[in-house]
Formats: structure tokens, sequence, C-alpha cells
């Protein structure tokens, strides 16, 4: 069975920050469709806004074409996740309900940030805090692509 994924905005950023890293890997098994990567309205909106803002170009040294480039790649592969049911709150960071919310509603197996602070259980390191229940697993990009690795 294929997985199902959630990518928080600070791996897209690290992916176009390097091509050396996990998270530009795991951007290319994206767009190889080796996962199933979802997003939802709201998150893609944010992926948009934070991969254009002008320090972001600028550090990257991509133009606003070239994000424009890689955002319609993924978009042609991303499976879309609508919101049927918001689950705020459930994490301290407010700023990542979106993430929790497309993982929820997308029935991810996995989400996956930098971030697992935000994300953590005080029960169980790597379960999403007040939504263990829910399912999806918080795990680093490198988890994550190891995990891709394991013959089915």
């Amino acid at each position: 069975m294929k997985l199902r994924a959630v990518l928080d905005t600070n791996v897209l950023v690290a992916a176009l920050s390097s091509r050396r890293g996990a998270s530009f890997v795991l951007l290319n098994q994206a767009m190889d469709q080796r996962f199933a990567l979802l997003a939802s309205p709201a998150l893609w909106l944010e992926y948009e806004a934070v991969l254009k803002r002008p320090q972001m170009a600028q550090m990257h040294q991509l133009t606003r074409q070239d994000i424009d480039d890689v955002l319609n790649a993924l978009c042609a592969v991303v499976e879309p996740v609508q919101a049927h049911f918001l689950w705020r709150p459930q994490l301290r960071d407010p700023n990542d309900e979106m993430v929790l919310e497309a993982a929820i509603n997308g029935a991810a197996s996995h989400l996956v940030s930098f971030n697992l602070r935000d994300f953590d259980s005080p029960v169980q390191r790597h379960q999403l805090s007040g939504a263990a229940r829910l399912g999806p697993v918080a795990c680093l990009p490198a988890d994550f692509l190891k995990l891709l690795e394991k013959p089915s």
C-alpha cells in the first residue's frame, strides 16, 4: 500500500535550499509519485506564500518563475484534501493546525516535518499531540525516506 503524507512547509523550504538533503530527495520522490502527497487548499496557499517571499528567492537563488515551476510540478501530483472537519485546537502552535488538518482529513499515514516537537505527544514521541487517536505519525524527512526505501 502506498504511503500517504503531508509535508510541512519547512520541508519544501529545505528542499529548495539544498539538492543534497533528504528534503530534496523527498520532493523528487513526491514528483515521481512514490507516495501520495496530500495538501489542502490552505496548506497549498501557505506553500506558495512562504516560497515566494523575497528573502526565500534570494536565499535559494531562484526566480519567481523557478518557484512557480516547482509548485506547478507538485500541483500535478498532489492529492487535494478537503477540510471536512476542523480539529482545532490540537497543537501548541496554531500555525501548524492546517498541516495537521490536512493530514487528518486526507487520511495521511505520515506528517513530515522538521518541527517534531510541535507535533509531539507527551505519551508517545512522534505521535501527533492531541490527535494520536486520529492516525498520522510525525517524522523527519530522512525517516520518511527510509520508509519509502523499504521493500513493500
